[in-house]
């Protein structure tokens, strides 16, 4: 009797990655590292509204962030960019607004 196992074909080796295969994924690599720098600064800065706005410690700030793009199924990155742009412009949109107020115990308080 023949298990599956025993019908399959040997793996073969990968072909060696050519010079420009390496120049590809390194400049792949580069653009995801520069645009993870990007989001981190970005969080980084919302987390200090939130900090300032609710007076609250670093690790606080953190999880009103996460929980609000939670709780608004938004991209955590993306609801920091609205955060540093409510900080820059005064709008932010209501969604983000009513949860942050309910998180911080604002009690509807406008910025």
């Amino acid at each position: 009797m023949t298990s599956e196992a025993d019908t399959t074909l040997p793996q073969l080796p990968a072909p060696p990655e050519t010079s420009m295969d390496t120049v590809l994924r390194l400049e792949d690599e580069n653009l995801q590292l520069k645009e993870a720098v990007r989001s981190h600064a970005v969080v980084d800065q919302a987390i200090g509204v939130i900090l300032a706005v609710g007076q609250l410690t670093p690790d606080e700030g953190w999880d009103v962030l996460r929980s609000t793009s939670q709780n608004t199924n938004i991209k955590l990155r993306h609801v920091a960019e609205l955060i540093v742009d409510w900080a820059r412009t005064g709008q932010l949109p209501t969604e983000i607004r009513s949860q942050l107020e309910r998180q911080l115990g604002l009690g509807g308080r406008r910025e």
